[in-house]
């Protein structure tokens, strides 16, 4: 399966377990992602994302969103959907 860059981590909450992704392609809760970078590898449904802590159900390129994540992300680590 071809997969599309959607993204990537431009920083990471670990207290609270949230990355905010930059986004290069739009996005939709429901979609499944992966990220992956030098030491992450692992995918997961978008469940919740939000702009300027607002919910929203759908970002489009060109903004940056929180994103909750069920492991540990590192800047620069790529989203794939």
């Amino acid at each position: 399966m071809e997969r599309k860059v959607v993204g990537r981590v431009t920083h990471y909450y670990p207290k609270i377990g949230v990355a905010v992704i930059e986004l290069s392609a739009p996005l939709r809760v429901g979609d499944k992602i992966l990220i992956k970078g030098s030491t992450t590898n692992f995918e997961q449904v978008v469940e919740s994302m939000q702009i300027e802590h607002k919910n929203v159900e759908f970002a489009e390129a060109g903004k940056s969103i929180g994103l909750k994540v069920i492991q540990r992300v590192r800047e620069n680590d790529i989203v794939y959907k």
